[in-house]
């Protein structure tokens, strides 16, 4: 009886049907395939290179961060943009009141004229009244959000400046109430005769130069917020690229790279059937 000997080089592998050697290395190499093409097609499907951990630990955890990084500057613009609005409006109503104290100014200017009479003073008055009056009115509505800045008794305004929250921006608050220390004028201020008029007068111009104090740090608070906001803006783009060169799929490679292993795979597949068919020619043997 016949001893069989180890198989070498350039031999003729033995007829079996137990074993088939050439199909193990065909299903081996289709999986292979069908891997690359799963992972391929996921890449085309997300558009990410990097989708999960388990592509690339360091770079997805790094991708994380940034992307950690992103979000927070989203809610800085956020916080910055209801800043500003509110600074906004409180700018618009202190120019609104300059308005009026100029106006009032010359209602009082015109009622310190000696040579008037009571009744046209009395009507210069009435208008001046109302002009107070509706410095008040103004005040009250000075309102964005649940937060007035130049109401009396008002608090600062804070911005985050930073993802992480540690950096702000503050805009001081500008008491232009009538009961406040900017306005020199009271809700009570009226003028009878000449000589009140003309204090009153000199009060609006003390008025006018605090107010434009105020105005003049409320424009710089909403202008400091507006750039910090474009660079805010500008940052954020910056790490969304980062991240793209980091993690995106290149989908033209990709897609060739498809195609290609779609052949692959077909081939794989015709490769597997001829292996699997093999043992079936030892059935020649027993015609």
């Amino acid at each position: 009886m016949p001893v069989e000997r180890p198989e070498r080089e350039g031999q003729e592998v033995a007829a079996t049907i137990n074993t088939n050697a050439g199909a193990m290395i065909a299903l081996q190499n289709l999986n292979k395939t069908n891997m690359e093409l799963e992972q391929v097609q996921t890449r085309i499907n997300t558009g990410l290179q990097i989708s999960s951990a388990k592509d690339n630990g360091g770079i997805y955890a790094i991708a994380q961060s940034m992307r950690a990084d992103v979000a927070g500057y989203r809610a800085v613009g956020n916080s910055i943009d209801l800043a500003q609005s509110t600074v906004d409006v409180a700018l618009a109503a202190g120019e609104a009141i300059s308005d009026i104290l100029i106006e009032m100014k010359e209602k009082a200017l015109a009622g310190a004229d000696s040579s008037l009479d009571a009744a046209s003073r009395t009507a210069l008055n009435a208008d001046f009244t109302a002009l107070r009056d509706q410095i008040a009115t103004i005040v009250a509505n000075a309102e964005f959000n649940g937060t007035n800045l130049i109401s009396n008794g008002a608090g600062d305004i804070t911005a985050l400046a930073n993802a992480d929250g540690s950096n702000t921006i503050t805009v001081q608050a500008e008491d232009l109430s009538l009961t406040g220390t900017q306005l020199t004028i009271s809700a009570t201020s009226s003028f009878a005769t000449a000589t009140q008029a003309d204090n009153i007068a000199s009060q609006i111009g003390t008025s006018l130069d605090n107010l434009n104090a105020s105005l003049a740090r409320l424009g710089t608070g909403s202008k400091s917020l507006e750039i910090h906001n474009t660079f805010i803006s500008k940052l954020s783009d910056a790490l969304e690229k980062g991240i793209g060169n980091l993690v995106d799929a290149d989908l033209a490679k990709e897609s060739a790279r498809l195609q290609s292993l779609q052949v692959k795979q077909q081939l794989g597949i015709q490769a597997l059937s001829i292996a699997n068919s093999a043992p079936s020619a030892i059935l020649g043997y027993f015609r």
